[in-house]
């Protein structure tokens, strides 16, 4: 038995890809956060863009955040071997960690994304409660 309801299904990928529609403001799909979450040693990635291959972890998400000497061991240029960036959504920067001085600080995180401290605490009974105000 095949279970497929079109409708569903391509409103589904709408609303992943953050053009579907979605009752809540300003919504947007973080593309950096989801490589991270689900690909956080950029496998998937190194498989599918070969230009990309010499970046070693999860630095492979955001190439363009690299130094240029970090580039150049890898085989990058961006604007010519890669593409350089054509947008760069503010939302992005929290999964970009900055070093003193705005060099890009190397992640050595595997895993998924950590959640913002502000939502830490709450656990799974904040999201069915009807008070939201914690």
């Amino acid at each position: 038995k095949v279970d497929y309801d079109v409708c569903s299904n391509y409103g589904n990928w709408l609303y992943s890809a953050g053009i579907g529609n979605d009752p809540r403001d300003n919504r947007k799909f973080n593309m950096i956060k989801q490589g991270l979450d689900y690909d956080g040693n950029g496998d998937y990635i190194r498989l599918w863009v070969p230009e990309l291959q010499g970046i070693k972890g999860a630095d492979i998400h955001t190439p363009w955040a690299l130094s240029s000497a970090a580039l150049s061991q890898a085989g990058v240029t961006l604007g010519e071997t890669y593409p350089r960036p054509v947008v760069t959504a503010p939302e992005w920067s929290r999964h970009i960690p900055q070093r003193p001085g705005g060099s890009p600080h190397p992640r050595g995180r595997r895993g998924p994304a950590q959640a913002p401290a502000r939502h830490k605490d709450r656990g799974i009974d904040f999201y069915f409660s009807r008070k939201k105000d914690a």
